[in-house]
């Protein structure tokens, strides 16, 4: 691979023209209409000689399904639409890969494989979901209307396995006693109503029963069906049911709209509202019963958070423990070949994960993992969400699974085994693994992981019983791979910091030759001598290394001013050698280091990439150390690289933007100028999901939200703030930005404006917003700090 890619980045710099043509902000802003549209979507073929992918070469308004075939040595063709549809991507696939099954618009379809038509299985008016294959790929199984279903695919007969409905129907009420009275009286006189009465009684005793081989009924009365899963043998259907708790749902004012009338889009609750409680049933379908798990006795399960002890009345001690266990929600199961289920249950505080075996015949279960975070639960192959099973897998054998952990201080692969109770770290090291795949034949794990240092990505392969951990890509960027059903290949989408993302093949071997399949950059793209923006390192003030993506400009052309970038999303890596996903903003930052601007992007405390303390180094506290390191970072150019001290900016959005508020409050000696889109000014009005894993709840960590938001720190602006916000945006509220504007005016702030975008979301789509967003930005950092101040007028 090492070979071919670095001829596929060679030739890339080698079409770049010498002499730069200036960058045109408007042509950047367009995005992927300027730069290429590169392949996504990658999936293989069930004979696996054909690779399928999204792909727009030809600048369409609209992608298009392309396919290549091995020996891999012609280029992709595209597909029409109607060949396309006739093998579309997913489904479930049968053992001997001969039977594909696939969900379209809520209808079953069946393909004969390896090239068979798509047709109709099961059509109906109601909707299908859910398939699976069962009892050795005998039996097709879906969902519908709450309940699970199983076809016979040799004689086609239909049985349903569960009967959940909604609500128990209600008794008729009982005879009064005149009524009881007047019925008996009537019965005494009249004997024809005596016979016909007896007559009905005993056809109702006698008659043979309807529906003999309908599960009888459970009702849900208030709760909902959200997940059913069910064993191989499908003596065993695990469902997952939830009871709402409805909050306050928020709404976003939609004014451009196609009628002319504003309309209200609905959107989430914020953090700390009443939030669902959970259940996890057990159906045996032998037995037509039903069970729910009780796991009151799980490790830890009525152990407080730490934080609460910042809220104890001094005059009493602090008691541990709660009197009743914390609510939890029980994720999965992930059913082993010997049909035994392995549960997932985290508690609702966001600090404990448990592993749990079940034996779903007796309803007993076994603690096989407890982890407990005193921030939160989370990071690659684990996930921060309550719905999370993360990766785990049963070995062929039934009796050892990998789990992941965080044990060490940093994610890695872990072994089960069932009959010794023994658990054995497969993998270890300051690097993470990301994503897991077990091999065809169980001897094997593949895996992504950062092994290389946190700013590379790679796909390896590691022997289970030898823990020997093999390389299979290669080259200086991230390799996204994925496996050819027969595992003879692999695809690859490889790109570097500079080089947007291409496809290319492989066999499934180290250092084997790698095959191009696309070339998608255009012309214009490729004119340009984009920077490979250096990795530094530098000292934080509590003596941790933080590293940084660096734009140089050349030396005669560098006014001293700096600009310091944000990543958004807290959880987020942007300090890596690959293409970025804030591709906008780096085609932006060369259009600044072109114009003499030093750019820094700092991957600060809780970004990805880097282990559980740097994950949660921003708990209770955001606005904290995140926003400190990018003073550090201001102080090392100043220090290291000359830069003006007066003459910094920042900028970012959505948590960048967070942090720019709060660096334009609370650091303003630091920054002159800041640039914050689509911004949280107060972090009570965010979503639970996100919020609640960081900062608990306000009602009962009010202290971390309010010095966690910018909101109450406005009084410290003293620079030029810009400000930028999308009215429709469902994720970030353009409340909170008229809430902060508010402040401001009421503070009598000046030298801060709002720009608005009345039909953009969170995500800006349109070039023109980009353009006029980037306008703006451009023109403050150079009003403000792109001179001294002896230089301007």
């Amino acid at each position: 691979m090492v070979s071919v890619l670095f001829l596929f980045i060679t030739s890339f710099l080698s079409a770049q023209n010498n002499k730069n043509q200036p960058l045109d902000l408007k042509a950047i802003m367009s995005g992927e209409k300027y730069i290429g549209y590169s392949p996504e979507g990658i999936f293989w073929h069930p004979n696996s000689k054909e690779i399928f992918f999204s792909w727009n070469p030809d600048n369409d308004s609209l992608r298009s399904t392309y396919q290549v075939k091995a020996p891999f040595s012609t280029a992709p063709i595209k597909l029409p639409a109607d060949k396309w549809l006739a093998f579309p991507p997913g489904g479930v696939l049968s053992k001997n890969k001969g039977l594909r099954f696939i969900l379209r618009e809520g209808d079953i379809y069946k393909q004969i494989l390896p090239d068979g038509p798509l047709t109709p299985f099961v059509i109906s008016s109601d909707r299908e979901s859910n398939i699976a294959f069962a009892k050795g790929d005998s039996m097709l199984t879906f969902q519908r209307n709450n309940n699970l279903f199983a076809i016979h695919l040799f004689d086609g007969s239909l049985r349903q396995l569960t009967h959940f409905t909604e609500v128990k129907p209600t008794t008729p009420s009982l005879k009064n006693t005149a009524e009881q009275w007047l019925e008996k009286e009537q019965l005494d006189l009249f004997d024809v109503l005596e016979d016909r009465k007896a007559i009905a009684d005993k056809r109702k005793r006698e008659e043979p029963k309807s529906n003999l081989y309908l599960p009888k009924p459970f009702f849900l009365q208030n709760k909902r069906l959200v997940q059913m899963s069910h064993s191989s043998d499908l003596k065993y259907v695990a469902c997952k049911l939830v009871t709402e708790n409805v909050g306050k749902e928020t709404q976003v004012p939609d004014f451009v709209t196609n009628s002319g009338f504003t309309t209200n889009l609905r959107s989430r609750e914020k953090v700390g509202f009443p939030q669902p409680t959970y259940e996890m049933g057990v159906f045996l379908t032998e037995k037509d019963s039903f069970y729910t798990l009780n796991v009151k006795k799980l490790s830890g399960i009525y152990k407080k958070p730490e934080y609460l002890k910042w809220y104890q009345d001094s005059k009493n001690p602090f008691v541990d423990t709660f009197p009743e266990p914390k609510p939890v929600v029980i994720n999965g199961p992930v059913w082993s070949s010997k049909n035994q289920p392995l549960f997932v249950v985290r508690s609702l505080d966001h600090k404990d994960r448990w592993l749990v075996l079940l034996d779903p015949a007796s309803g007993k279960w076994e603690e096989i993992d407890h982890q407990h975070d005193t921030a939160w639960i989370g990071g690659p192959g684990i996930e921060s969400y309550d719905q999370a099973v993360g990766n785990i897998e049963w070995l062929p054998n039934g009796e050892q699974f990998y789990f992941q952990s965080e044990k060490t201080g940093f994610s890695h692969l872990y072994l089960y085994d069932v009959k010794s109770k023994s658990v054995s770290q497969l993998t270890s090291g300051s690097f993470e693994v990301l994503n897991t795949r077990l091999s065809l034949d169980g001897q094997h794990i593949y895996l992504t992981a950062n092994a290389e240092g946190p700013h590379q990505q790679h796909f390896y392969k590691l022997n289970i019983a030898s823990k020997n951990l093999v390389k299979l890509t290669s080259g200086v960027g991230n390799a996204e791979v994925t496996i050819s059903p027969d595992e003879k290949y692999l695809a690859i989408r490889f790109s570097t910091s500079n080089t947007p993302w291409e496809l290319f093949v492989q066999e499934n071997k180290p250092n084997a030759k790698t095959i191009q399949i696309t070339h998608s950059t255009s012309d214009a793209f490729r004119s340009y001598s984009w920077r490979k923006p250096e990795i530094v390192w530098f000292k934080a003030r509590d003596g941790e290394n933080v590293s940084a993506r660096w734009y140089k400009p050349e030396a005669n052309i560098s006014h001293k001013g700096a600009v310091i970038f944000v990543h958004g999303a807290g959880y987020l890596q942007n300090v890596h050698e690959w293409w970025s996903t804030y591709y906008r903003e780096y085609m932006f930052h060369n259009l600044l280091a072109d114009k003499g601007y030093t750019v820094l992007d700092i991957d600060y405390r809780g970004s990805a990439g880097y282990g559980r303390d740097w994950r949660t180094g921003i708990y209770r506290y955001m606005g904290g150390k995140d926003l400190s390191d990018q003073v550090d970072g201001a102080r090392f150019l100043i220090e290291k690289h000359n830069i003006d001290s007066s003459r910094i900016g920042i900028y970012g959005g959505s948590y960048g933007g967070f942090i720019t508020l709060m660096a334009l409050f609370n650091e303003n000696n630091t920054f002159k100028s800041g640039a914050a889109l689509r911004s949280v000014t107060d972090w009570a009005h965010y979503n639970h999901g996100y919020t609640s894993n960081i900062l608990n709840v306000p009602s009962l960590d009010p202290i971390a939200y309010r010095r966690s938001s910018p909101m109450y720190f406005a009084d410290g602006l003293k620079g030029n703030l810009l400000m930028l916000h999308g009215m429709v945006d469902v994720n970030v509220h353009f409340q909170d930005i008229v809430r902060l504007s508010q402040r401001l005016i009421e503070l009598g702030k000046e030298n801060w404006e709002l720009a608005v975008f009345p039909m953009e979301d969170h995500g800006f789509v349109e070039t023109t917003s980009w353009l006029d967003e980037y306008r703006r930005i451009l023109q403050l950092f150079d009003k403000t700090i792109a001179k001294p101040e002896s230089e301007k007028k």
